[in-house]
This record gives C-alpha cells, sequence and structure tokens, in this order.
C-alpha cells in the first residue's frame, strides 16, 4: 500500500515521489517540533525530549502552551509561533486534542509527524475507531505521513536522531539493521537485545495503529531510500490487508533479505493482538506460506529475529549447507554439530588437501575430523586463525561456526585473533563465532571481531547454528526471487 491522499495530482507516480520525499525529511529531518515538551519527569513529552538534547544536531523547538524554558530551550505556545521551518513534529497531546494538533501541524507545513499518543482504534471503546478515522483525513488533507498513533517513536541510528521516549536508543552501534516493529514493547526489546548483542542498527521504529505508515510503506522505504540498511527485521503481530505487504515484498525481493517474526498464532493471543494495535493476527499456516512466497524468512523468536538480522548484515550468506565446526573445547563443538543437523545442515567433508594443512598444527592425538578439536592450540591464536583459513579456502566447505572460550591458558586469544583480521580481505563465506568469557576479560578483543571482516559472535552454539542456517535459507529464498 502506498500512501495516496486526497488532494487532486496529475498521476500517482507524482504523489508517491512527493510522499517518499516527505518520508525522508520525516525520518532524516532538520528541525523537530515537540507538541507537549515538558519539565516534568512523569510526562512523556520530558523523556522525548531527553532523548533529543544533546544527542540531536538539527533544530529543536518545545512547544507548551506554558512556555519559558524547556529542557533550557525556548518553549513557543504554539507551532505557529515558530520561527522556522519544522520538518518533524512529535506529538504527545492527549488523545482529545490529536485533531486540532494536526491541522496546526498541516497549516505550519510540516512534513511529517510521529504520534506518541494512544487512545484510538486499539482501545474497546468505539470512539477510539471514531477518532482514528477522523485524523486520517486529516492526514489526507494535508498529504502528511504519520507513524502511529500508539507509537513509541522511532530512531535513526544512521542519521543521528532518536524521536522516540527512550534515550536509552541513542547507545545502539550504527550498523544496517532496520527493525519494524507493530509493537512499542518488542522494538524495545529488540533494541535492547541488539545492544547486548552489539548488533548494527540503521533504525528502528514501531508502526502502532498505522494511520498512513504501515509495514509496506516502511519495508519500500527502507529498502528503495534508506542506503544504510541492508537488512529487514520484522515483528508482526495482525494486518487488516497482508497482501499489500507481501506483494511489494515480493516485488522487491532479492533486493535486501527481510527477516519477519510473527506472533499471534494461538486463539488467545490473536484477540490480544486486536486489542494491542487495532489488528486480528490470522491464520498461521496461512501466513508461513505466504512469507515463503513473498521471499521473507520467518523466525520463531525475538533472540532468532535478532541473531538472523546480525549475521545477515555482517556475514556471506551460504551457498550451501555444508558446515565446518571449528572449537576450542570438544563439548561445545558437539553440541554445535548436533544442532546443525537438527536444523537441516551437515559437517563438510575436507578435501585431501586441507586435512594436510591441518594436520600441520594439531597433534595425532586429537580429533582433526569435522568438528575439529582445536583443543592443543588455544594458547596458539595464529594457528588457530590458519585453521581457520585452511577450511574456508575447503570447496567442500560452505560456512564456519568457530568456538572458544575463555580460559587462563589462552588470555589474548580474543585480541590477537583480531589482530590476524585486521590483515586479511572479507571472509567470502560465513563466519560465526562463539567467543565466551567472564565480563571484562575479552571485552575488547570480542568488540574488535564482531562484524569484522565477515564474522558475526554469538552467545552459544546451538545459536550459532539456527542462525546459520538461516544464512542459507536467505540465500535460497533470494535465489528464488532471480
Amino acid at each position: 500500500m502506498v500512501f495516496l491522499p486526497q488532494l487532486p495530482h496529475n498521476n500517482k507516480e507524482e504523489i508517491k515521489h512527493m510522499m517518499t520525499q516527505k518520508l525522508v525529511k520525516l525520518f532524516s529531518p532538520d528541525s523537530v517540533a515537540v507538541i507537549g515538551a515538558s519539565n516534568s519527569f512523569d510526562k512523556l513529552g520530558y523523556h522525548v525530549m531527553k532523548s533529543l538534547v544533546g544527542h540531536y544536531a538539527g533544530k529543536i523547538y518545545p512547544i507548551n502552551l506554558k512556555g519559558g524554558k524547556v529542557w533550557n530551550l525556548d518553549s513557543y505556545a504554539s507551532l505557529a509561533e515558530v520561527p522556522g521551518n519544522i520538518d518533524l513534529a512529535i506529538i504527545v497531546v492527549p488523545a482529545a486534542l490529536v485533531p486540532e494538533t494536526l491541522h496546526q501541524c498541516g497549516g505550519k507545513g510540516v512534513k511529517g509527524a510521529v504520534l506518541i499518543t494512544a487512545g484510538f482504534r486499539e482501545i474497546e471503546d468505539s470512539q477510539g475507531g471514531v477518532l482514528q478515522e477522523r485524523i486520517r483525513k486529516i492526514c489526507d488533507q494535508y498529504e502528511m505521513p504519520i507513524i502511529g498513533p500508539n507509537t513509541s517513536g522511532f530512531a535513526n541510528i544512521a542519521f543521528g536522531i532518536d524521536a522516540s521516549f527512550t534515550s536509552e536508543f541513542c547507545e545502539l552501534e550504527k550498523g544496517g539493521v532496520a527493525i519494524i516493529s507493530q509493537s512499542g514493547g518488542l522494538c524495545h526489546l529488540c533494541g535492547f537485545l541488539a545492544l547486548h548483542q552489539r548488533m548494527g542498527v540503521s533504525s528502528l521504529m514501531s508502526l502502532g495503529n498505522r494511520l498512513n505508515v504501515g509495514f509496506p510503506e516502511a519495508v519500500r522505504f527502507f529498502i528503495e531510500e534508506d542506503e544504510a540498511t541492508k537488512v529487514i527485521a520484522l515483528y508482526i503481530e495482525g494486518l487488516d490487508e497482508p497482501r499489500e505487504l507481501l506483494d511489494m515484498a515480493r516485488s522487491l525481493r532479492g533486493k535486501k533479505p527481510i527477516v519477519a517474526y510473527k506472533s499471534g498464532k494461538s486463539a488467545k493471543s490473536d484477540s490480544a493482538s486486536k486489542f494491542h494495535t487495532g489488528s486480528l493476527a490470522g491464520n498461521h499456516e496461512i501466513w508461513k506460506g505466504a512469507f515463503r512466497q513473498a521471499g521473507i524468512l520467518e523466525v520463531t523468536s525475538s533472540e532468532e529475529l535478532i541473531d538472523t538480522a546480525k549475521v545477515l548484515d555482517s556475514c556471506a550468506l551460504a551457498r550451501g549447507n555444508r558446515i565446518t565446526v571449528l572449537s576450542g573445547q570438544a563439548g561445545p563443538g558437539i553440541i554445535a554439530a548436533d544442532a546443525l543437523e537438527a536444523y537441516g545442515l551437515s559437517l563438510s567433508q575436507f578435501s585431501a588437501a586441507t586435512k594436510e594443512k591441518i594436520n600441520e598444527y594439531l597433534p595425532p592425538i586429537v580429533i582433526r575430523t569435522n568438528p575439529v578439536d582445536m583443543g592443543p592450540v588455544w594458547y596458539n591464536p595464529k594457528a588457530m586463525f590458519d585453521i581457520l583459513n585452511a577450511v574456508i579456502e575447503d570447496e567442500g566447505t560452505d560456512g564456519v561456526i568457530f568456538i572458544n572460550l575463555y580460559a587462563s591458558a589462552n588470555l589474548s586469544l580474543a585480541s590477537a585473533m583480531a589482530e590476524h583480521i585486521k590483515n586479511i580481505d572479507a571472509f567470502k563465506k560465513p563466519v560465526i563465532g562463539v567467543i565466551t568469557a567472564p565480563p571484562g576479560v575479552w571485552d575488547d578483543g570480542i568488540k574488535r571481531l564482531d562484524r569484522k571482516k565477515g564474522i558475526a559472535i554469538l552467545p552459544t552454539p546451538e545459536r550459532a547454528a539456527k542462525a546459520m542456517s538461516n544464512l542459507w535459507k536467505a540465500n535460497l529464498l533470494s535465489a528464488r526471487g532471480k
């Protein structure tokens, strides 16, 4: 679905181009007005200002009826008093005041808005739906794209703006993953998981009730207009018209991978979805087939969504299902091998030349077939690095899971591996590392390894195996679209 205003224009392509440009300014504004800005900690307008002040480099205009200073900035009683142009309005006023507020935005020429206010179609009272339809018509009148209502906002990490009420999003690392969530809560969960897992984020947003910017518009924007975004990660509860998203994804198949976590599988959660963001979840079996046809990779948990998006952003796709496991400790390597088989992958068979190279580094008493026990050289990062390179070069290997857990004998392993990685080109095959130590021991080395030169680091062998499986599935989905 493309947002089409009701004002007359020459053709739909002209309208589409105009609205795309407004979305560009919405997500990367030169100026922001916070309508409902506040100095009171118990007001959302306080926390929106906290996300902007000291982080956002553009102009900030607090709008507060009482006037005076808000966060040490001059405030204005209304938008009309603001001396400059406004690209983005963040609205945190009561629902009853939203229609008049949107008229003021339209009169001021605001390019787009984030409507954090709730109390619309998601509530049981039918008047919520009536009010939402009323504000939809106002936005059509002014050709104004809206994120929300009932949203936590968005953060464009690549550009440098946090237009939400959670200032901690400013701490996210820049990267290639755009997270688009129907739920504000899942938007936060994914954002916090991304912080813990060092996933690089281009943007994250919650769509809320999707007044006129929903999944189709947001996905198309991040695929066609946002160069910082390499991967799209979706959390979906329910859609009134799912075909619009699926047809759009199918039309853009192969340009950027799309990963989706769809909730609402049970009857109770389906009903809960209706009263959360105003849409029913629908039959999940139908969704699964539709995702496959549209080239969207489905995952089944929030952790898997973040893991998969991270490796898609950091690693090459797996061109086949033959995987090598290298482990400094035998047990985790065996666990990884079991998990690979459970997820439809197989252990690769080494060529004679690869076996010979491995034999140079490992004594005959250890397992030198796949999974490879690198325990005898865990104090020798250079040997581990050479074994990794040898199996990557093997034509029978499509990807590598590289496992090393801290022990006192390998105190310098992570930092030494990071030094070796600096001097090579990016791996042409995916490498997923499970490199774990107590807090404060390998932190710097892991940070220098993670998301560098085609390597991504995940916490456990099982999660690494699942993510590797999804790199293979993503390659199959992409190939079918060509």
